[in-house]
């Protein structure tokens, strides 16, 4: 009875006094902005590589290419302003011989100055005759001089110095005129200039072509005072190794030029090839070990023990003897065992999707820095349905033909004449060259052209613009006919009669 009154008399109480006020809400402080301490920045930035401001700073040749004797004045002669072209600081700047001569122990710098090296000298050159006299016999000679001092061969390591170092140079290594002395030997002689005249270079002088690394030579005169005349920072004469030698006993070979300002800078060379790629290839050698890195770590397994004993500072034989037995037995081939109550397994798996992509796409940037398609560069082909690689084979193909005329062309006149005199102690006018097509036709394209090459001579023979003499003439001058070797202009009209003959006397008989 006594618990039934204690329980209406609750009830009442809650009626009569209503709901219980509801509670107040927290008073919500003021936010303040985030102070972060200027020490810990300082800190921080100590962590933080900076790369030091680089700047543009007179060439300096090694020991031994200008005699220790003429080295100030031959530095003299450089007067770029250092000091203003340094005001406009850029990142690139010329990195020295002995940085690139490194570079070309990787495969990705080497392979680009080789592939185009190669393919510039894969298809060289044809000599050709102008004018009416039969100058069949000077090309042959001329053509087989081209090999015996192999001068395609000089060529390929010119271009392969351009794209290592920015310059190429070939010394023209003749005998002095009157004498079998070669002229590297005689100071005064290297210091002429080499005129191409049978009185300089007499008939069999010639004692070839000689590639020189620009590591080795310094300029040694050039014009620095008036920007009008065609020698305005042209050397012309060089240091090798200490002899003075005129420029024109060197054959120059740059692609890549740069401006005035920084010629000396760059030891009057070019732009090398491999630090013009040096970003792309960073960032090939960055995104190849980062996939590398992630193929190989991309499972991360563990156990959850009890660490209480480690951390406290006790001895950690027992921990490491229990990491050794789960590196034993993790494989598939094994059976992983953990304690019931305090260890727990567990394993994180990245995905690995996109890599692939990822690494192609820093494969093919280096392919966009050099203008190599990927099948030549790589030997990666495309895929897909009817993926192919021949319209970027064209294309470089042009512009490998465009370049070989750019920086070639100069050099092979030189070349050409000085066989001339060396072969014939004069120079023709009439012989000239042209640089042979890159692209190669196919067995069934030639077989093509040559069908409609001879429908076309049948068609002018029956319509007496020419004759089978003519057409033979063609037939004969064409490399890609497959007849060659037949005889010019014989008499066909007598060897018809001749085979005719012995049918005619049986009939008479």
């Amino acid at each position: 009875m006594s618990k039934m009154m204690g329980w209406l008399q609750r009830i009442w109480q809650a009626a009569t006094q209503g709901a219980p006020a509801p509670a107040e809400e927290p008073k919500q402080e003021p936010s303040r902005a985030m102070r972060i301490s200027p020490t810990l920045v300082a800190l921080s930035a100590r962590n933080v590589a900076v790369e030091p401001q680089q700047e543009f700073k007179p060439y300096e040749p090694p020991p031994g290419v200008v005699p220790a004797g003429q080295l100030k004045e031959a530095m003299a002669m450089d007067s770029t302003p250092y000091e203003y072209v340094s005001q406009t600081f850029c990142h690139a700047h010329f990195r020295g011989y002995p940085f690139l001569a490194a570079l070309t122990q990787l495969p990705e710098y080497r392979k680009m100055s080789e592939t185009i090296a190669k393919e510039m000298t894969r298809k060289f050159v044809k000599i050709l005759a102008v004018g009416d006299d039969d100058k069949a016999e000077k090309i042959k000679k001329i053509e087989e001089a081209l090999v015996r001092f192999k001068v395609r061969d000089v060529f390929r390591q010119a271009a392969e110095l351009d794209g290592f170092f920015g310059r190429g140079q070939v010394y023209i290594d003749v005998d002095m005129p009157n004498s079998k002395m070669p002229a590297r030997d005689d100071p005064n002689e290297l210091d002429s200039p080499l005129i191409l005249a049978p009185a300089k270079i007499p008939k069999g002088s010639l004692r070839g072509f000689q590639a020189v690394e620009p590591v080795w030579t310094y300029p040694s005169q050039y014009n620095t005072v008036d920007p009008m005349a065609p020698d305005f920072y042209k050397p012309t004469r060089w240091f090798v190794m200490g002899k003075i030698v005129h420029a024109s006993r060197l054959l120059m070979f740059v692609s890549r030029e740069v401006p005035d300002l920084l010629k000396a800078t760059y030891n009057f060379g070019g732009l090398s090839l491999s630090q013009l790629a040096m970003p792309y290839v960073d960032n090939w050698l960055r995104t190849r070990d980062s996939v590398s890195d992630m193929v190989h770590s991309y499972s991360v397994s563990g156990i959850k023990t009890n660490m209480q004993d480690v951390l406290s500072g006790a001895s950690a034989d027992d921990l490491v003897k229990r990491a050794q037995l789960y590196n034993n037995m993790r494989d598939n081939r094994g059976m992983l065992m953990l304690d019931k109550e305090s260890e727990e397994f567990f394993q994180f798996n990245a995905p690995l999707a996109g890599l692939d992509k990822l690494q192609a796409q820093a494969q093919e940037q280096l392919c966009g820095v050099t203008s190599i398609p990927l099948v030549k560069f790589w030997g990666i082909t495309p895929t897909g349905l009817n993926a192919s690689s021949e319209g970027e084979i064209e294309v470089f193909d042009d512009d490998m033909l465009s370049l070989k005329k750019a920086i070639f062309s100069d050099p092979f006149k030189t070349v050409l004449d000085v066989i001339q005199l060396n072969e014939f102690g004069e120079i023709d006018p009439g012989i000239t060259f042209e640089w042979e097509a890159m692209a190669e036709m196919s067995e069934i394209d030639s077989a093509t052209i040559n069908k409609t090459n001879a429908e076309t001579d049948n068609i002018l023979i029956t319509a007496g613009v020419i004759s089978r003499d003519d057409a033979r003439e063609r037939i004969i001058a064409d490399p890609k006919s497959g007849y060659t070797a037949l005889e010019a202009n014989p008499d066909i009209e007598d060897d018809a009669e001749d085979d005719q003959a012995p049918d005619d006397q049986d009939g008479g008989e």
